[in-house]
């Protein structure tokens, strides 16, 4: 059937996957290209979204604006479905996503990389909208499927959007870090939400030789794609791939803020100069920020402009999540300043540790999130590695 004869559903599913095409820079795979024909995506998402507007979102009701909605459902881009975990916001303006259909050029990346063949079977942590889980019902049969979603409406949701559709694996509404024992083992285990440590459930739920495949997430920055093999002793080990931001995974997030949880009115900071520039840091590329998160494991960072403190335009601060140490860096605004302003508080010297991080990454020839990987080891340790596993320390 020629492109002029579809009708205007089979159309933008087939200008849908020209355009993850093009942003994968090859062909989507036939079998997936087949499953994409037969489970449209706007079938999966609910009637209200929410499309990114300037540093904030809009909603975008499909009974309202029927053609904002449709191009949304049919451009490679994420479609948020849920806002503030399903709460109504009080402020307009205070809205977060909490639940989002994935871009489909990232959907279909994560689809290749599992490397999936007729009979194997998957665990899908997160079902979201069920559009994940239909495609994968799709090429290995509902039988084979299992999706776990720890919000009730999304889990209803997406059981009853896939049993419209004529799909029907199993929907299990629960935490999916205890992974889904009753349908274990797996050959695949994908998550659809990032992780900071990999639960070890996942590991102990998949067959030896099999993989985990799960966005990654660091304090520092979000954005990996970690591919693990479980051995037969029971260690995963894997390597990244960059661009594969996802949410936070719900039993993992950490929503911390400098000024409530971080520096405290009796903290009497220690006062040093560094000659090294912030932005080199915290305003570089992805993958030098991937890299030094990778280093760092538990130190974030946020800037604050304009601060109200005399003499600083520009302040950074770097700290470890457990809210212990911090550290501020002070820019006063003079063009091509020479030295900044250090303060630093608790039991760690965390701007010590950035510069070093910063030093180490140089000293190794700038590596990307292709060049990093991660173990976990029988007991449940993560240690993040460079370029082979033997060269690993402990990911705190």
């Amino acid at each position: 059937m020629t492109e002029q004869q579809d009708n205007p559903e089979q159309a933008a599913m087939r200008g849908l996957l020209r355009a993850v095409s093009r942003t994968r820079g090859h062909d989507v795979a036939p079998e997936w290209q087949q499953a994409t024909l037969s489970v449209p995506r706007h079938r999966f998402l609910p009637g209200l979204i929410w499309l990114i507007d300037g540093d904030g979102y809009r909603s975008c009701d499909r009974g309202f604006d029927p053609l904002g909605w449709a191009d949304a459902a049919y451009t490679d881009e994420a479609v948020v479905t849920q806002v503030n975990d399903g709460i109504e916001p009080e402020d307009p303006d205070d809205v977060w996503p909490s639940c989002s259909a994935s871009a489909p050029s990232i959907v279909f990346k994560m689809l290749e990389a599992m490397e999936l063949s007729p009979g194997m079977r998957v665990l899908e942590i997160g079902a979201g909208t069920g559009y994940t889980a239909a495609l994968l019902a799709h090429r290995l049969g509902d039988a084979n499927v299992t999706t776990i979603e720890v919000d009730p409406g999304l889990a209803d949701r997406a059981r009853a959007t896939l049993k419209a559709n004529g799909y029907a694996p199993t929907v299990v509404c629960g935490d999916g870090r205890l992974g889904w024992g009753p349908e274990a083992p797996y050959d695949r285990v994908v998550a659809t939400c990032a992780v900071r440590r990999i639960p070890a459930a996942w590991i102990r739920q998949v067959r030896p030789g099999s993989g985990v495949l799960a966005p990654w997430d660091n304090p520092w920055i979000c954005g990996g794609l970690l591919d693990l093999t479980v051995g037969n002793d029971g260690a995963a080990v894997g390597r990244y791939e960059p661009d594969s931001a996802f949410m936070l995974m719900r039993t993992q997030r950490q929503a911390l803020s400098v000024y409530r949880d971080v520096v405290k009115d009796d903290h009497h900071p220690d006062e040093s100069t560094t000659a090294f520039d912030p932005w080199s840091v915290a305003d570089s590329p992805f993958e030098t920020q991937f890299a030094l998160g990778h280093r760092l494991g538990d130190l974030w960072y946020a800037w604050h402009h304009d601060p109200d403190v005399d003499g600083v335009e520009t302040r950074l601060w770097v700290a470890t999540t457990d809210a212990t140490s911090w550290a501020a860096v002070d820019w006063d605004g003079t063009k091509d300043a020479e030295r900044y302003t250090v303060w630093q508080h608790g039991p760690r010297r965390v701007w010590n540790e950035v510069e070093a991080a910063y030093q180490w990454w140089l000293d190794n020839g700038r590596p990307g999130p292709t060049r990093l990987g991660l173990t976990i080891t029988p007991g449940g340790d993560h240690r993040a590695w460079l370029d082979d596993p033997a060269n690993s320390w402990p990911l705190r």
